[in-house]
């Protein structure tokens, strides 16, 4: 019962919002997201914490409690284009991005080499994903987290191949993901990966923000093991549109373990990412633990 109904919320979410009119949206998603600081529930509190570390220990609650005001607007904002876009014009999407460090991407294309684009969950992913599809002139391949109920996973993956990606399940697909992935970067393909977020909570470990964290390892390993260029690429938004900003190749060691040289090449990576966060971290919607302090059961194991 429970997932029937999130499956019929989701459905009414971009059946109702994607027909009102833009201010109304943007006004109801708001309203919603400022009531939920308000009421400051266990996915405010994680961005709280993860914010104060973006910002550091000595900065003023005032400000930090105006940032989280911001993030969580900024995640509202995200849920609010994911049920519009479906009927917002791609041209138009795409002549509201701002991006920078297209030459991180045409100088490996040029090269026939693969990209792992690896990005963080900030911004509008799905936006992004239109202007890079057009830029590259063909679909690039990303990796869904299986949600349940399974209507729910099919509809997110029905609304991005409508963008023009190619969607893979992380699990349960009719061949392992990585070997699909491996396959397409030796193409010379293109694969964006979502790289800032431990679904097992058991990855690589990192130093993020001065603290230990972990974070999959599976951007770099992919680089690492098919020759492909690991490229960050940080989203986020701007007053009426989106930026995109493309970071240079993360090198990878030639030398050593496998394990090492992936180790040495996301934490290369994560260290790019602490940038971009920094940068606008008021679009940096993460509002699950990320760190290991917030996970001492696993953390301890």
């Amino acid at each position: 019962m429970k997932e029937r109904l999130a499956d019929r919320g989701f459905a009414a979410g971009w059946s109702v919002v994607k027909a009102l009119p833009e201010p109304v949206a943007r006004t109801l998603f708001q309203t919603a997201a400022d009531l939920a600081v308000r009421r400051s529930g266990s996915g405010v509190g994680q961005l709280r914490a993860n914010l104060r570390r973006v910002l550091g220990p000595s900065t003023p609650e005032a400000t930090l409690e105006e940032l989280v005001r911001r993030g969580m607007r900024s995640y509202a904002r995200y849920w609010r284009e994911t049920f519009r876009l479906p009927v917002m014009d791609p041209v138009d999407v795409m002549a509201r991005t701002e991006v920078t460090g297209w030459e991180h991407v045409d100088g490996v294309r040029s090269a026939g080499r693969g990209i792992v684009a690896a990005l963080t969950h900030s911004g509008n992913w799905d936006a992004a994903g239109i202007v890079y599809r057009d830029h590259l002139g063909e679909p690039f391949t990303t990796v869904a987290e299986r949600l349940r109920p399974e209507a729910l996973y099919d509809r997110f993956v029905a609304y991005r191949e409508r963008l023009g990606m190619e969607v893979l399940p992380l699990t349960g697909g009719e061949r392992p993901v990585a070997s699909v992935l491996t396959e397409r970067l030796r193409a010379g393909r293109c694969v964006c990966l979502l790289a800032d977020r431990d679904l097992s909570a058991q990855g690589m470990p990192v130093q993020f923000f001065g603290e230990t964290a972990t974070v999959p390892p599976g951007p770099a390993l992919l680089a690492a093991t098919t020759g492909a260029a690991l490229v960050p690429m940080n989203g986020s938004f701007t007053e009426n549109g989106w930026r995109m900003h493309f970071s240079a190749e993360v090198e990878i060691p030639i030398t050593g373990r496998l394990r090492e040289r992936v180790a040495t090449a996301t934490q290369a990576l994560m260290t790019v990412f602490e940038g971009g966060v920094s940068a606008h971290p008021e679009d940096w919607h993460m509002l699950r633990p990320l760190w290991t302090a917030d996970r001492p059961a696993r953390a301890s194991r």
